[in-house]
C-alpha cells in the first residue's frame, strides 16, 4: 500500500464515467472484474460504481480530484463529463490522503511481493508492540489518578496522541493511555496558553503551601553572597524580620535539602594539608594521647595509647582511675620494649596537655631513647592519627555496653585492640592488618585476595548459570 499525491496527466486516457445501476452490494461474480481492474489488465474508469438503494450515484477516481486540485484547472475534469458543481467542490475542500494499490505501476507479481513485505513489517510491529505493553503493565505505570506534573512529558505525550489520530481513532487512544478526554483536552488547552507545569501540590486543596515567589525569594536568601556568614535557621528568622518570607528554619532546610541549594561558602583560608604525616616503616613514629571516658556512676577512667605512624598499630595501652603522668611514662617504656631494633630513635608526636610535657616525661626524654615533638606547634600537623582511633573505640564499640567500672573499660579495650591489632584488615593496606604491616608479613595479600575474588565471581558465574526453575525451560525454548 501507498499514500497517493497528486497524479500526473496520463490518468487522463481512462474512461469518464460509468453508468451505475441500483444494487444492494456487490456479488461473487463481481471478483475477478475487480482484480483485472486492480492488476491493471484493463482501464480503470474515473467514475466508480457505488451500492445504492435509491438512486444512481457517482463516485470519482481519486487521482483526477487530486489532478485538478493540484493543478487548478477545472476543464480537466469537465472535459471528461465531471459536472463543474462537483469539480468547483473538489477546489475548495483540503486535499485528502487516500491510500491504495498502485495497480497502474504494479504487475501482479510485484503486489504479491509488496503484501508479502507489509505482512512482514505488521508482524514485526506487532511484536514490539507486545513487548511495549509488556514492559508497561508489568512496571504497573498507569496515568490513572497519577501526576504528570513536567510539562515537557504532557507535551510529549500531546505530540505522539497527534500523530497517532492519523491512524487510531481518539477514544482508542485514550483508552490505551488510560487517560480520560476531559484531562487530556484540559492538557490541550494549557499546551496553548504554556501552562502545563503543575505544582508540587495543588495551592487550592494546600492552601498553606508556599507561593512560588516565597521559594524564589528563600533561594535567592540562600545563595546570597551577603549572607553567606548567617546560619540557614538564623537565616529563616532574619528573612521575618526583613518582612521578606515567613517560613519556619525546618522549612528552610527542607527546601535546601529537596533542590540541592548550596551556601556560597568556599573556604579559602587556612588552606589544610590533603595528607598527614606518613613515615616509610615501623617505629619511625608513634602518636600518643589520653581520653577520658565517663562511667555510669559519674565517675573517670583515663586510657593512654600509643599507635605506629605507620602500621597503625597500637602500640602500648593503659587504663587508670586517676589522671597521673606517670602513666604515658608507662605506655611509652611498653611501646619502647616492643619496638623493633633500628639505628634510628623513634619519634613521639603529642600534644601539648599536662599528661604529655611533665618533669617523668621529660626524664624519659633525655635518656635518648624517644624524641619528642608537639603537634602544632614545633609542627603545622596534629595529632589526628590517635583522635581518630579513639573515636573508633568508643563509638564502635564501648559505647555499645555499659560502662559501669574500670576493669569493664579495661577488658573492653584488651578486646578492641586484639581486633583493630590482628583481626581487622585496614582500609589503607589493601586487605592487610595492622600485625602484618607493622612485622612485614602480609606481603602475599594483597595478590591472594585479587585471585580469589576472581575465582569468587566466577564460581558465582557458573551457579548463577545452573540454576534452574520450573519456568527456565520453556524460557530457553522460546530462545
Amino acid at each position: 500500500m501507498g499514500i497517493r499525491r497528486a497524479v500526473s496527466t496520463d490518468i487522463l486516457h481512462l474512461p469518464a464515467r460509468v453508468v451505475v445501476t441500483a444494487a444492494d452490494r456487490l456479488t461473487s461474480a463481481d471478483g475477478p472484474n475487480v482484480l483485472q481492474e486492480l492488476s491493471g489488465v484493463r482501464d480503470r474508469p474515473m467514475i466508480i460504481p457505488m451500492t445504492t438503494t435509491g438512486r444512481l450515484q457517482q463516485r470519482y477516481d481519486h487521482r483526477l480530484r487530486d489532478l485538478v486540485q493540484g493543478t487548478g484547472d477545472v476543464a480537466i475534469a469537465t472535459d471528461l463529463g465531471v459536472p463543474r458543481s462537483t469539480v468547483r467542490g473538489w477546489l475548495g475542500k483540503a486535499l485528502k490522503v487516500v491510500v491504495s494499490l498502485d495497480v497502474t505501476d504494479l504487475k501482479a507479481s510485484k503486489l504479491q511481493q509488496e503484501v508479502l513485505e507489509l505482512r512482514r513489517r505488521v508482524r514485526k510491529l506487532t511484536a514490539l508492540l507486545r513487548l511495549a505493553l509488556a514492559l508497561l503493565r508489568s512496571s504497573g505505570f498507569t496515568l490513572t489518578h497519577e501526576r504528570l506534573p513536567d510539562g515537557r512529558a504532557k507535551i510529549r505525550i500531546l505530540r505522539a496522541v497527534d500523530r497517532a489520530r492519523a491512524f487510531v481513532p481518539l477514544r482508542a487512544l485514550l483508552h490505551f493511555l488510560r487517560l480520560s478526554p476531559s484531562r487530556f483536552h484540559a492538557w490541550r488547552r494549557l499546551q496553548h496558553a504554556c501552562a502545563l507545569e503543575d505544582q508540587s501540590s495543588c495551592p487550592h486543596t494546600s492552601p498553606h503551601r508556599l507561593t512560588p515567589p516565597e521559594v524564589r525569594t528563600i533561594k535567592e536568601m540562600v545563595t546570597a553572597l551577603e549572607y553567606r556568614h548567617v546560619p540557614t535557621g538564623t537565616l529563616a528568622v532574619l528573612a521575618q524580620r526583613l518582612g521578606k518570607v515567613w517560613a519556619s528554619p525546618s522549612t528552610w532546610y527542607h527546601l535546601v535539602r529537596k533542590f540541592g541549594w548550596r551556601r556560597p561558602r568556599l573556604r579559602v583560608h587556612p588552606a589544610k594539608p590533603k595528607v598527614g604525616l606518613r613515615t616509610t616503616r615501623a617505629d619511625e613514629m608513634w602518636h600518643i594521647d589520653t581520653t577520658v571516658i565517663r562511667l555510669l556512676d559519674g565517675t573517670r577512667a583515663y586510657l593512654h595509647a600509643v599507635i605506629d605512624n605507620f602500621s597503625r598499630r597500637i602500640l602500648a595501652w593503659r587504663v587508670a582511675d586517676t589522671f597521673a603522668p606517670v602513666n604515658s611514662v608507662a605506655v611509652l617504656l611498653d611501646a619502647s620494649r616492643g619496638a623493633t631494633s633500628s639505628d634510628t630513635t623513634p619519634v613521639v608526636l603529642a600534644d601539648a596537655g599536662v599528661e604529655n610535657v611533665n618533669a617523668q616525661v621529660d626524664a624519659l626524654i633525655s635518656t635518648g631513647v624517644l624524641r619528642r615533638m608537639l603537634a602544632l606547634t614545633e609542627l603545622k600537623f596534629s595529632n589526628s592519627m590517635i583522635e581518630a582511633w579513639w573515636r573508633s573505640l568508643k563509638h564502635q564499640w564501648l559505647f555499645l555496653h555499659s560502662l559501669d567500672s574500670v576493669t569493664t573499660v579495661r577488658r573492653l579495650v584488651t578486646f578492641y585492640v586484639d581486633e583493630h591489632n590482628r583481626v581487622l584488615p585496614h582500609s589503607a593496606f589493601r586487605g592487610q592488618t595492622p600485625d602484618e604491616i607493622y612485622f612485614g608479613t602480609g606481603d602475599a595479600v594483597p595478590a591472594d585476595l585479587t585471585s580469589r575474588a576472581a575465582a569468587a565471581r566466577q564460581a558465582r558465574v557458573q551457579a548463577n548459570r545452573s540454576a534452574a526453575c520450573q519456568t527456565c525451560p520453556s524460557v530457553d525454548a522460546a530462545v
